[in-house]
Order: structure tokens, then C-alpha cells, then sequence
């Protein structure tokens, strides 16, 4: 399941006024030196997908991907998203060879 908080939907909305609307997908990110996490992009729908509508915004996610990660909550607060899941980074750092990462 996905939740999309009040003022993650407000943000969304601004982001997508006087834009083409388009799904908001939410994928694994394995770039950053904290270890997996979730992301948001704008992507298309595909057969795999499962599909959860918001304020008229679809947000889609791969079902597998969903079922390991299941439930994802996105959420707005100050300036940036926040998408928590039951996927949990590893503990400690690996791999930003510069500290400033993880501290």
C-alpha cells in the first residue's frame, strides 16, 4: 500500500500546475552511498505496476517492489519529500569514501 500525505499531495499539485499531468513512480534508488532507498520520478505506467490514485495523481510502483517495501509513506516536510517503506538502509556507511555522508 501507498500513503501520500496532505502536503506531499499540495506539493505535487503545485509541481504539476499548468503541466501535462503524468504518474509519479516510486523505485528503488541503489546511487546513494547510504545504501538503498526509495525515489520519486515521473514515468509511464507498465503491466507490473500497481497503481494508487491520489488527488487525481496516479503513483505507481512495481507490484514485487511493493510487496517487499510495502507500506510506503511520502510525505512533505520543509523543503523536500520524505518516503519511508519497510526497506531499511544497511547500518553504518560503505563506499562514500568522504565520512560527510553518513554523519
Amino acid at each position: 500500500m501507498i500513503n501520500v500525505t496532505k502536503p506531499a499531495q499540495e506539493q505535487v499539485r503545485i509541481y504539476f500546475e499548468g503541466k501535462e499531468m503524468a504518474p509519479i513512480r516510486l523505485f528503488l534508488n541503489s546511487a546513494g552511498c547510504g545504501g538503498p532507498s526509495l525515489a520519486m520520478a515521473l514515468d509511464e505506467k507498465k503491466e507490473t505496476d500497481a497503481v494508487f490514485t491520489f488527488d487525481d495523481v496516479e503513483y505507481i510502483m512495481d507490484k514485487d517492489l511493493l510487496e517487499k517495501a510495502s507500506p510506503v509513506d511520502i510525505d512533505f516536510e520543509g523543503t523536500g519529500f520524505r518516503i519511508e517503506s519497510s526497506i531499511k538502509p544497511p547500518e553504518g556507511c560503505s563506499g562514500c569514501g568522504g565520512g560527510t555522508c553518513c554523519s
